[in-house]
């Protein structure tokens, strides 16, 4: 999906994504893949100026891949410790805590892609 998100975006694209993990018959991944989606939606929201992102989720042998792509130069960092006061900086600690791997790709147009992915069990 190629997007200009706003403050509102980010529970339209949480549906969305419920809605792809149900007909891929994975709701055990939903919490993750959800919560990571938001986070960087968020993250396009609140650091790149022009808001414009492309969201790709990917269905995988073993779980679900995500990615967030925008053109802003600016890499994302995990914040070691946000004040306990602060109202942002845990994102990418959240997303860090719930998914498998993670990681920032280096578009060739300036730009990144933000990526993770969430594996289930084998199933019997």
């Amino acid at each position: 999906m190629q997007l200009t998100v706003g403050e509102h975006s980010v529970r339209h694209i949480r549906r969305i994504v419920r809605s792809l993990l149900d007909e891929w018959e994975l709701p055990e991944l939903t919490f993750a893949v959800e919560l990571g989606v938001s986070e960087l939606v968020t993250n396009v929201v609140r650091h790149v100026p022009d808001r414009r992102c492309t969201v790709l989720l990917v269905r995988q042998t073993a779980g679900v891949r995500a990615e967030v792509s925008d053109g802003f130069t600016r890499l994302p960092s995990v914040t070691e410790r946000a004040p306990e006061q602060a109202e942002s900086g845990r994102g990418l600690s959240l997303v860090e805590a719930v998914v498998d791997k993670w990681g920032v790709a280096r578009g060739a147009d300036g730009g990144k892609t933000v990526w993770f992915e969430c594996g289930v069990e084998t199933r019997i």
